[in-house]
């Protein structure tokens, strides 16, 4: 790949403004982890029942990656992206307007299907701009792009709640940010360095050699490649067990009579942001390319991390600060390793498979985690332990990528 100064500019340019869309992504599903306990109340509902509803937000994401991961390697990824996005910003409207149980959980399906159309097609992008050598660096942007994402919705949800409003309002306001964003990305973003703005472009901007079939045999032929999706798959149990049960855990202790404490919970997508490009930064450094090694430190890291959440006083608002920081920054900062992984063990031609494929685990482990620690909390009757069972499942996560060898990375 030559790297002009004209060229370079360009890759700057794509990858910001793909960082820029998808900073605004977990507006619109983020969201719902501060919407839960109003919504619960609102509608007489237990919380393993508000679990099995974002249970089903997570499976249609888990499919929807399946399939538009393999889309991405045949259509156009602006347009996939900017799609996404606006059907999202549509049914996190009509949520807003749902009084019963059943239309939001289906309407939030069919959102995690449609915000399932940006991670991989964006990454697609990427991989198309960035080369080999700098595949680490690139995904640790975007990937800290996600965890700022998460840093905007909690910033958002908190001052919302701080202002009084209620439960629907987080489904209403925060997504125009998104509609913004992914406007400007719409107009600013190119699919490849080959393309330009006088040639124009389709939907299917690229006919492959090979088949939907083919690709997802050559993603499911690799051994490594699955365990590695396998290890992805409790690393995303464990995040969005922190993302979503975060809140809730915070929201139940009376959050109103000491409101500074809620603050405490804005530290762990902060943490989560710096870990995506430390650890992006640090697999290309420090690590020597050796993704596998970086994520099994920072997952065996994350388990402890987690423990020492469980054990620790929670009043402590200097302690809780520093391991919600801590907590975010391991069990997020991996998976910048993980999404270079992708071309690395399949290939620049399969990235788009291989990253839905394996966003598809994680998505579905994530979605099985849900009601586990929604009925965790129900039968204990204390929120704390959860992080007890987030630190048993960091330690699976580490333990499948200690058995992973390492291979020459491949384009």
């Amino acid at each position: 790949m030559v790297h002009t100064k004209d060229f370079r500019k360009k890759q700057w340019k794509m990858l910001l403004v793909t960082m820029l869309c998808y900073l605004f992504f977990y507006t619109g599903r983020h969201n719902f982890g501060w919407a839960a306990t109003g919504m619960a109340q609102a509608l007489s509902i237990p919380y393993a029942t508000i679990g099995w509803v974002s249970f089903c937000m997570l499976i249609g994401y888990s499919v929807g990656q399946l399939i538009n991961g393999n889309l991405a390697d045949r259509f156009s990824d602006r347009l996939m992206m900017t799609t996404g996005a606006y059907l999202s910003i549509f049914t996190n409207i009509a949520i807003s307007f749902a009084n019963s149980l059943y239309p939001i959980m289906v309407l939030w399906a069919l959102n995690g299907y449609f915000q399932s159309m940006a991670w991989a097609p964006g990454g697609k992008l990427i991989n198309n701009w960035w080369g080999q050598e700098e595949r680490g660096k690139a995904f640790g942007f975007y990937t800290m792009a996600a965890g700022l994402s998460s840093v905007v919705t909690y910033f958002l949800s908190i001052l919302l709640l701080a202002q009084g409003y209620e439960w629907r309002m987080l489904f209403r306001l925060p997504v125009l940010l998104l509609l913004l964003s992914a406007t400007i990305f719409l107009i600013l973003a190119r699919d490849k360095p080959e393309q330009t703005v006088d040639q124009g472009e389709t939907m299917a901007s690229e006919q492959p050699a090979e088949t939907w079939l083919t690709r997802y045999r050559m993603v499911l032929g690799n051994k490594r490649f699955l365990l590695t999706s396998l290890a992805f798959g409790f690393e995303s149990m464990a995040r969005y067990g922190l993302i979503f049960w975060v809140p809730v855990h915070y929201l139940g202790k009376n959050w109103k009579d000491s409101p500074e404490h809620i603050w405490v919970t804005f530290l762990l997508p902060v943490g989560m942001a710096v870990g995506a490009l430390s650890f992006g930064l640090l697999s290309d450094t420090f690590f020597k390319r050796d993704r596998l090694k970086a994520i099994f430190v920072g997952m065996s890291a994350s388990a402890l991390i987690s423990l020492g959440v469980y054990v620790l006083p929670g009043h402590n608002l200097l302690m809780g600060g520093v391991l919600m920081l801590l907590a975010g920054f391991f069990v997020y900062g991996p998976q910048a390793c993980f999404w270079p992984l992708s071309p690395d063990m399949l290939g620049s031609k399969y990235t788009g498979t291989g990253i839905g494929f394996m966003n598809m685990c994680g998505y579905l482990f994530a979605a099985i985690g849900e009601p586990l620690l929604g009925h965790t909390i129900d039968i204990t009757g204390n929120s704390q332990n959860i992080f007890l069972v987030i630190a048993v499942i960091c330690l699976l996560s580490a333990t499948i990528m200690f058995f992973i060898k390492y291979g020459p990375a491949k384009d």
